[in-house]
């Protein structure tokens, strides 16, 4: 019901000043102009603008109103409001700042109390106001955008007023364009939900600033991508965000990094900029699923056609040469001279037909195409254009274009445009486009969001950071495997246990006081007698001396194929998260790790694997046998699932896990209580 008054009023109030300039009077116009039949104005003089009545009180109006857009003085919009409720109106966007945002939470409850007693719901306050083209309404004091199949849900009013503005500009097709400033009452979280059901609605945009409701956040976003796709521009990429942390995953997980995984747990697709999504936009709304990542590109000239080439191995597309048969084929219709090679170069003397041809034609072996066109003033573009409009309709797969150059360039683009085909100002930002529409159809086909927890353990750890023996106890427990170990206390313990784990073996010292062993030279290898390990005993507790020394750990030496990190760490918004990547001495030299919001599959944790940029190393590089990796990725699952069966878990640290073709053990483990 709300979204209905909100986005379909028949009648809408506007409070405030109907002054010349005055936002009141604004919006009031821009009601208008956008062709809603009754627009009234409520303020002490009734006074208002031409084709709108003005009112001095609610109660005046004869004529039931569903909308009410408040932009008077933040004093008057409680009463505002109060009035608003007992005429009936159950929708509000209140326009008006000087809440919040300027340290005036008093009037934030006064406001929300009102509404509450009524069942009034409003967008904002301190918001920038809706538009809704499908039916007449821009409430907004921002730029008008053709209509369209693209909703827009802004945190920021200024952001969403440069989006507005370039929609017009860019011919973008706008559905619906919602900013809510300080979301006191309806906020992303909702209009989120309600996206799921608008018709009206092919496509998501969200800009973001922050995500206070993380796990419910990810929730949400996760059932409206099984249903329609979700371009989000995130602000705050910067390590500025980092905060100090005691574990090497606490160190590396910056506030965006666990962000971006999890818009990509949820099926979002993230871009950098607002350009960016524009164009995953249009590409979306215009074109057929793409069904993989095996991209096609057809070209009329070398030095473009090797610049898509290359975006598309940065963006991991396949670029495969047609088949032997494929190629036969294509040199049935195509001239000689022209390469049919990936991509396919018709050269300067490629026709329309020929594009129409060689595209349809070899998109039997591929998910996707571009068609790249660079001319010279001399020719003609509208012929290319309409070659690539048919070989689109004729494969049913989605098929984007660069048009450049030519004596009626723009009217063949105008002729793309109105086919529906996507025409980018370059092969990069097409390519772009597709990867993007490829990474959807991947997450909807194969990807899977599972917001359930397991339940929390009965036992209650140490309230303070565990000793290594304790961290390998509570892992055991958990499911992830260690390399045996023993807990000694003397030299005559150290040598009696190294002599039953067999030489040679390795000791670390045990101490609440030191966290960093290998800085204060705490871990002695390769002892292998036991006149070596009672020495070893006595070295470290002369290091341990007036340090709270425990004993010492004893494993035997291992040598694993690989050495990786898992980790864990508190995410203020989304909670635990998981981090995986390569260990040892390279964690903080590399950083080559990814996170996600714990906890996760077996599935997406062998995911996770194959994410990270060395993942070929673990898969048999140079003659080395490959990992196991489905022992690995149960490590990992494990790991996800202890902070939820252990609450008081903050960061865990398991850095080397020792990986091989298997199984997988942790060496180290350090447990962060807090």
């Amino acid at each position: 019901m709300v979204y209905r008054d909100l986005f379909y009023p028949q009648h809408v109030l506007v409070f405030g000043s109907a002054k010349p300039g005055k936002l009141a009077a604004v919006i009031g116009q821009r009601l208008l102009d956008g062709g809603l039949k009754q627009v009234s104005f409520v303020n002490p003089k009734g006074q208002a603008i031409a084709g709108a009545q003005g009112y001095v009180a609610v109660s005046d109006i004869p004529e039931p109103a569903q909308l009410a857009i408040i932009a008077s003085p933040a004093p008057t919009v409680a009463a505002n409001l109060e009035a608003c409720g007992q005429a009936g109106i159950k929708a509000a966007a209140i326009i008006t700042s000087g809440f919040s945002e300027a340290g005036n939470k008093e009037g934030e409850a006064e406001i929300l109390a009102v509404a509450q007693k009524y069942g009034l719901r409003f967008v904002g306050p301190n918001c920038a106001g809706l538009i809704n083209t499908h039916s007449n309404l821009i409430a907004t004091l921002e730029t008008q955008p053709p209509a369209g199949d693209i909703a827009i849900i802004s945190q920021s009013g200024a952001v969403g007023g440069s989006l507005m503005a370039m929609a017009k500009e860019q011919g973008l097709g706008i559905s619906k364009f919602i900013s809510f400033g300080n979301g006191l009452d309806l906020n992303m979280l909702e209009f989120l939900e309600w996206m799921q059901t608008d018709d009206e609605t092919k496509v998501v945009a969200i800009y973001l600033e922050s995500v206070p409701s993380g796990r419910e956040f990810m929730q949400t976003l996760a059932r409206l991508a099984k249903i329609k796709p979700v371009v989000v521009v995130k602000a705050g990429r910067s390590s500025a965000g980092q905060r100090a942390a005691l574990s090497h995953t606490g160190s590396m997980a910056g506030v965006d990094v666990v962000c971006d995984a999890a818009l990509k747990q949820c099926g979002a697709i993230r871009v950098n900029t607002l350009e960016d999504m524009f164009d995953v936009c249009r590409g979306f709304s215009a074109l057929p699923p793409m069904q993989g990542r095996r991209l096609l590109v057809v070209t009329n000239s070398g030095g473009p056609g090797v610049m898509a080439t290359d975006q598309a191995e940065l963006s991991q597309m396949a670029m495969a040469e047609p088949s032997e048969a494929m190629k036969k084929e294509l040199y049935s219709f195509l001239p000689a001279y022209a390469s049919t090679r990936n991509p396919i170069d018709l050269t300067v003397e490629g026709t329309g037909k020929e594009y129409e041809d060689a595209t349809c034609a070899a998109l039997a072996d591929y998910d996707g195409a571009l068609d790249l066109y660079i001319g010279t003033p001399y020719l003609e573009a509208v012929p290319i254009a309409q070659g690539i409009i048919n070989a689109a309709q004729r494969s049913g797969k989605p098929v984007t274009a660069v048009l450049s150059v030519g004596n009626d360039i723009e009217a063949a683009r105008k002729l793309l445009y109105e086919a529906g085909i996507p025409c980018y100002v370059s092969g990069e930002r097409a390519v772009k486009v597709l990867a993007k529409l490829a990474d959807y159809y991947d997450w909807r086909t194969h990807g899977v969001y599972d917001p359930s927890v397991p339940e929390p353990s009965a036992e209650q750890l140490p309230d303070r950071t565990l000793l290594e023996p304790e961290a390998k106890d509570l892992l055991a427990k958990a499911g992830v495997p260690n390399v045996p170990y023993a807990f000694v206390h003397s030299a005559a313990e150290a040598a009696s246990a190294g002599a039953k784990m067999g030489w040679p073996v390795v000791m670390k010292i045990v101490s609440p006081q030191i966290l960093h062993k290998s800085d204060v030279g705490g871990v002695i290898l390769h002892i292998d007698s036991e006149q070596a390990a009672a020495a070893a005993f006595e070295k470290l507790a002369a290091i341990g001396a007036g340090k709270d020394f425990r004993g010492a750990i004893i494993s035997p030496m291992r040598k694993g194929e690989h050495e990786v990190i898992i980790g864990l760490v508190r995410d203020p918004s989304f909670g635990p998260v998981v981090v995986f990547g390569l260990g040892g001495i390279y964690t903080e030299v590399l950083k080559d790790v990814v996170f996600r919001v714990a906890p996760v599959s077996l599935d997406e944790a062998k995911l996770m694997i194959h994410s990270i940029k060395t993942h070929k190393l673990l898969e048999g590089a140079r003659g080395s046998k490959p990992i196991d990796d489905a022992a690995l990725a149960q490590a990992i699952v494990a790991v996800s699932e202890l902070p939820f069966r252990y609450p008081q878990v903050k960061e865990l640290d398991l850095n080397p896990v020792f990986a091989g073709s298997t199984g997988a053990e942790a060496v180290d483990a350090r447990v962060v209580i807090g």
